[in-house]
């Protein structure tokens, strides 16, 4: 009853005062008091005098990004809703004409890269529409809105500093740091953090530029999946059919120790080959057996046996890695599919 009590007070804050006279059982400081605490340690941590000045002086709270924290779609929508919505015909018919025009970079990118081509192309075009649409929140105001809010405050002040160090290496200048409500940035929608360890300079001019440069896009999407183990010989997974006595299944594969990780593998079965899988009745969409390779995968069904339901595949573990969220990670799976 003492958390809800206090859950409530926050939010009532935010709305009525926009976090700048926020206190819970005087156990946080005002917005203005927090962010003069926070200055000091940017200068400890070297960041320059005018660096702190031009980011951080004036700065007042984005309420909307608390908002939006408490009501992510990947989570609050069904798997239907939320990938019909987003596999549109414009998505899919762009995603073909951006594939014929950067033909030759992509091609070079993914071999470069060693991820197929098609998949650069669905997150490029299910995070920004394809470069049209990164979001135009002022990145440093949002982390620190973020930073200050107690629900996961350290992870968002440490990505507050990452954006300052961004800004102290010449990539973007302050005025251009544009993105989404939660931090993140450019055509890929990086947070700083990532783009700090894994952003790339493909065309050699010097700065890494996420926001408008295709070449530096493009390889910094597929240099993230790289990096968490993505492997160009196999794709992400596939929608199959239920065998009738579908319920029996689902308690029969249920997995008793969910895998570590990203939340959203507690709701996939066990792993088991494909071979096991085609035994216990699962088929393609068009009824015939399942490719026959030496593969393991796991069954999920996002929005229950009644609804579509899916092998994935290891490729599909490092698109979570990107946005843990089952149904942001199939809807990059059947995108890339569509572009085939």
């Amino acid at each position: 009853m003492k958390r809800l009590t206090r859950f409530t007070l926050s939010i009532a804050a935010l709305s009525l005062c926009g976090l700048s006279h926020f206190s819970v059982a005087n156990e946080q400081p005002d917005f203005k008091s927090w962010l003069d605490t926070l200055k000091i340690e940017a200068k400890e941590r070297g960041y320059s005098d005018q660096l702190i000045q031009d980011a951080l002086n004036d700065l007042t709270p984005y309420p909307k990004a608390i908002k939006s924290d408490r009501a992510q779609p990947e989570f609050k929508r069904t798997f239907k809703n939320y990938s019909t919505k987003r596999l549109s015909k414009w998505r899919i018919n762009t995603g073909l004409k951006m594939k014929k025009k950067h033909h030759k970079l992509l091609k070079e990118v993914g071999a470069a890269y060693g991820v197929q081509p098609r998949f650069i192309l669905a997150f490029w075009g299910l995070e920004t529409n394809y470069g049209t649409f990164t979001g135009n929140n002022d990145i440093i105001r949002s982390l620190a809105t973020l930073a200050y809010d107690k629900r996961r405050g350290k992870y968002f002040r440490a990505e507050l500093f990452n954006a300052l160090t961004i800004l102290k290496e010449g990539h973007i200048a302050l005025k251009d740091m544009k993105g989404s409500w939660s931090g993140a940035m450019g055509q890929g929608q990086f947070m700083p953090s990532s783009f700090l360890k894994l952003a790339q300079d493909f065309d050699g001019d010097g700065k890494k530029d996420i926001w408008h440069t295709h070449a530096d896009v493009f390889a910094s999407i597929a240099n993230y999946l790289k990096h968490y183990g993505w492997n160009d010989k196999q794709t992400w997974g596939r929608q199959i059919t239920l065998p009738a006595e579908a319920k029996a299944l689902m308690t029969q594969v249920k997995v008793k120790k969910p895998e570590k990780g990203c939340r959203a593998l507690r709701s996939h079965s066990q792993k088991l080959p494909l071979s096991q899988w085609n035994d216990l009745g699962l088929r393609r969409l068009n009824m015939k057996e399942l490719p026959s390779v030496a593969l393991s995968a796991t069954l999920t069904a996002p929005d229950g046996i009644s609804g579509d339901a899916f092998l994935t595949y290891p490729n599909f573990r490092t698109i979570l890695r990107y946005n843990c969220a089952n149904s942001y990670a199939i809807t990059v799976g059947l995108l890339s599919d569509k572009l085939k």
